[in-house]
């Protein structure tokens, strides 16, 4: 699990909202050099966010900064910041992709963003690259190149869930909805995210980030369960819950997994 319940994108441009970014209350913090920042404006974004992250005014979430593809200036510039900050490389096909970044940026995080049928396939070698800690899936240029729609998507999450969770990796975050105003769809969507087995998602927009939030917080029944479990398989031996329900050794994953994701939200 990734403790990133909520990750927001602020597009590297707009200094202006770096600070309502960081405290919008999202665990992480995305820094977007790429899709949100026009082509003539990609230096400027650069230029700010690195003298955001260097700087005393940086708040305490979790920072990643997403660069450009293929852009060896903009992975120079995330290697002279501080050691936390992760990459978000975006449209990773190969291992030897990261292997590239991680030359130019060594010793540090990097969120592998799959978004092509060549990155979903090789989830699994680029998940096992010692500089990886995470993988996500950019959806729409996924949908873009393969079309399809919701049995496409899902097949893809669980693609990469799985490829994530052999390597020993968390379980990615979802990808970002774009209908800002669609509280209903993205609770939803959300929700069928949390029950493939992903935990977190990004946000493009503050106000979906108590949504996001919701959803993959464990509700008080599901907590109470996971402590009993816990506390029963400690004691050891043949035993049961308060329900009937018999206690094995195959439900402490769970257990432990429903904690963590009630410790992430506190």
């Amino acid at each position: 699990m990734s403790g990133h319940r909520t990750g927001l994108y602020v597009p590297g441009d707009r200094a202006d909202r770096f600070v309502s970014a960081e405290g919008s209350g999202a665990d992480l913090v995305v820094f977007d050099l790429e899709d949100a920042v026009a082509p003539d404006r990609k230096r400027a974004a650069r230029d700010a966010v690195v003298e955001w992250l260097n700087g005393p005014g940086r708040g305490t979430a979790a920072a990643q900064v997403r660069v450009n593809a293929g852009d060896d200036e903009d992975l120079r510039a995330v290697a002279g910041l501080p050691v936390d900050v992760g990459i978000r490389l975006p449209k990773v096909e190969t291992a030897a992709d990261v292997d590239h970044a991680a030359a130019l940026a060594p010793g540090r995080p990097v969120i592998a963003l799959l978004e092509s049928a060549r990155g979903v396939l090789n989830a699994l070698p680029i998940a096992d690259h010692p500089a990886v800690t995470a993988l996500a899936l950019g959806e729409s240029d996924l949908r873009s190149e393969i079309g399809g729609g919701e049995r496409m998507l899902d097949h893809a999450r669980l693609t990469v869930l799985f490829a994530a969770r052999a390597a020993g990796l968390p379980a990615p975050m979802g990808s970002v909805y774009p209908a800002i105003r669609d509280e209903e769809g993205l609770r939803a969507d959300t929700r069928r995210m949390a029950e493939l087995g992903l935990f977190g998602r990004m946000a493009v927009h503050p106000a979906q980030l108590p949504i996001i939030a919701a959803v993959f917080a464990p509700s008080a029944a599901e907590r109470a369960w996971a402590e009993e479990v816990l506390a029963a398989l400690e004691a050891g031996g043949v035993s049961t819950l308060a329900s009937g329900e018999m206690v094995d050794p195959a439900m402490r994953g769970r257990a432990v997994r429903i904690l963590r994701a009630a410790d992430a939200g506190s």
